[in-house]
């Protein structure tokens, strides 16, 4: 955790909330020779393990040791990666820093999806970040989409506890025939529980993982009255401590590999994919904190909670049947109100498979389902 953060907001809180903050969020670590990341003890791989350029190559920068790359945004294009393989199920993280200053208009992606093969029953799990005005803090949303069930996002919103701009912080998916839980370092910050009556809304085709940035002017920062300002480029994302855990697959293939079956079994039996005591009383902490807008507490848009929804009552009194907020949050300020949008996600220019002959390339990808806060 970022102790510079601490001090600075230490005024806005009381003594015993800032220990609870060190106590519930403990800093992440790495090695020495960072190929292993201490919080879930992970073994790291470089780029060209895993990853292979989405778009925009000449705005990806790649460190002399390939273990860490920088994407960047600049009034010609904004810039992508995606994992070179296909996964059915798996854990995938990588420590991410922002860009800073004035960064309105930007969306920072870190997500797993399939649409480039399932075009119109895809699915996909989101971490996305959003830029704001100067002096004003990024926000990020998850979002989960399965088998094509864009008009039934299932996103949640919330605020941070440090600057994302300052210091690497681990953000992982993690996602099991079971259950789904997004982390940040070692805090869960939202779990989906796999529900029957979900049927195919919970995703179970192969996925790719994916982290871009890119110009979302239109929408992504106050209604997308504030958009990218260009006198700022170039805008940067790093990341590095780079995990992607799972069972590879062919997508094309009709009969899932066999060996999947052993690979889901041993990710299940992983330490991240069970959140323990202490963990859930961070998780707890961080939602009824940080967390300012449910599906699962939006009543008007679901008058019935989907199935997965597990309702909270501490966190229920917090929100309006809209699913915001009540007040302003407790801490990090207001929200403003917001209204969903559709994105567009820059298409694919190229794309290496080890296991498809030819490799796939195609364009005009749109997600769903994201909102200027």
């Amino acid at each position: 955790m970022d102790y510079r953060v601490l001090s600075s907001v230490s005024k806005s809180i009381a003594p015993f909330s800032l220990l609870l903050l060190l106590y519930i969020f403990p800093a992440a670590e790495t090695t020495a020779a960072n190929t292993t990341y201490k919080a879930f003890n992970l073994s790291t791989i470089t780029f060209e393990e895993g990853y292979s350029p989405l778009f925009s190559d000449f705005n990806i920068e790649r460190s002399p040791d390939d273990r860490s790359f920088r994407l960047l945004l600049n009034k010609f294009s904004g810039s992508g990666v995606i994992s070179t393989e296909y996964y059915n199920y798996g854990f995938f993280s990588a420590s991410i820093k922002l860009p800073a200053i004035y960064t309105a208009g930007i969306v920072v992606a870190f997500y797993t999806s399939n649409a480039d093969t399932f075009e119109k029953n895809h699915d996909e799990l989101d971490i996305e970040f959003l830029g704001n005005v100067n002096g004003q803090p990024w926000r990020f949303q998850t979002n989960m989409y399965g088998n094509g069930s864009v008009s039934r996002g299932r996103e949640e919103r919330y605020r941070m506890w440090f600057d994302p701009s300052k210091d690497f912080h681990q953000y992982s998916i993690l996602w099991t025939p079971k259950n789904i839980i997004f982390y940040i370092d070692e805090t869960p910050l939202r779990e989906i529980n796999r529900h029957p009556a979900m049927g195919g809304d919970f995703p179970s085709k192969p996925m790719s993982l994916y982290a871009t940035i890119w110009d979302a002017s239109s929408w992504a920062t106050n209604g997308g009255k504030a958009k990218v300002d260009y006198k700022f480029e170039p805008f940067a994302t790093e990341l590095k401590d780079l995990v992607l855990e799972g069972c590879i697959v062919d997508p094309t293939e009709q009969i899932p590999s066999t060996n999947c079956t052993d690979r889901s079994a041993k990710l299940l039996a992983q330490d991240y994919s069970n959140i323990t005591t202490e963990r859930r009383k961070s998780m707890k902490f961080f939602r009824e904190r940080y967390m300012y807008y449910s599906y699962c507490y939006d009543n008007l848009r679901y008058p019935v909670p989907p199935p997965e929804c597990v309702i909270v009552q501490s966190e229920r009194d917090l929100f309006r049947d809209s699913g915001r907020l009540r007040q302003k949050m407790k801490f990090g300020g207001s929200h403003s109100h917001s209204q969903s949008h559709r994105k567009h996600r820059p298409g694919r220019s190229s794309r290496r498979r080890n296991k498809v002959a030819g490799g796939a390339s195609k364009s005009g990808r749109q997600g769903s389902a994201a909102a200027a806060m």
